[in-house]
């Protein structure tokens, strides 16, 4: 009988019947990490999220390990290359996360611009004495503005698809130039030219820290600078001073470099920052197919079969 591993409950019932396997899932109370490395060395499979860091020294504590299958779109919590050359398939969740992603970045997008969390806010703490008037908590309109999306893959494209909607003029950067409704131009001039930027790039040696105080100190002083996708692609710390700074008008971060963050985390001290804790896939539908499609690819691989995404 295989054994396997699961780091936290998952949505739906695709653990079940699979009788030849042995699951254990953590049973969310010490420390994971430790968890994981006292039962990894006869596991042929483990199942983990985003939260879950599987390095060198879990790898090496493995002798049966066959998959890491993860319940997200983004791997870098796993030491891919490692893994790989020990023979284990890294298999992860893309796709089925696209459209709620690209759905909740718009949403913050038009949260920032039009100040709804924080109108909804000043209502919830009584704070709104004064009624209509003509110069109250004036935003800016998203209708008929310039779009910057840098990265054009499968979210930047469904934020393009969205924003067709408000009729938006929309420029995109990326490595390589797609056939897609939207003009390609370089960097410097889709920061310049944008009233909205929005970041949607994967996190990797170059995109590391992409977004920072010089980058963002190009924008408009009227634009919104948007990330729904990594944290750790945008220097929190720069974000920080150019918002202090009013370099840009806004920001909306779904995402950070650690999470959760806190109430001391700077960011919670500034009213023209959108911030919601990483919500992208946090729908109903998109986390079960996540759960469907990391458990099949799990079993697949331990089945000998291919599984649906591998790395």
């Amino acid at each position: 009988m295989m054994n396997v591993l699961v780091t936290r409950p998952i949505p739906g019932n695709y653990l079940d019947n699979h009788e030849n396997f042995h699951i254990q899932i953590f049973p969310g109370k010490g420390d994971v990490h430790q968890w994981i490395i006292s039962n990894i060395v006869d596991a042929d499979g483990i199942l983990i999220t985003l939260n879950e860091k599987i390095d060198r020294e879990i790898i090496d504590h493995a002798t049966r390990l066959k998959v890491i299958s993860t319940y997200s779109v983004g791997y870098d919590h796993i030491d891919v290359e490692y893994a790989k050359s020990r023979g284990i398939t890294v298999t992860y969740t893309p796709e089925v996360l696209t459209e709620a992603t690209a759905d909740l970045i718009f949403g913050i997008m038009l949260a920032a611009a039009r100040n709804i969390a924080s109108g909804d806010s000043l209502i919830r703490h009584d704070g709104w004495h004064s009624g209509w008037k003509p110069d109250f908590m004036l935003g800016s309109e998203v209708h008929g503005k310039t779009l910057g999306i840098i990265g054009m893959g499968r979210i930047g494209n469904a934020v393009l698809k969205r924003s067709k909607g408000f009729d938006m003029k929309v420029l995109y950067y990326s490595r390589s130039i797609h056939n897609v409704d939207a003009e390609y131009v370089d960097l410097n001039y889709l920061l310049s030219e944008s009233d909205f930027v929005i970041i949607a790039l994967d996190l990797n040696n170059e995109t590391f820290h992409f977004m920072n105080y010089e980058r963002i100190s190009k924008m408009k002083k009227s634009a919104f600078l948007i990330n729904g996708t990594r944290g750790k692609v945008v220097n929190e710390e720069d974000i920080v001073k150019a918002l202090k700074d009013h370099i840009i008008r806004g920001a909306a971060l779904d995402v950070f470099e650690d999470e959760p963050i806190d109430s001391k985390n700077p960011l919670t001290s500034l009213e023209n920052v959108v911030l919601t804790p990483h919500l992208g896939s946090a729908t109903y539908e998109t986390r079960d197919k996540m759960a469907e499609t990391a458990v099949t690819n799990l079993f697949n691989v331990l089945n000998g079969k291919k599984p649906l995404y591998k790395l």
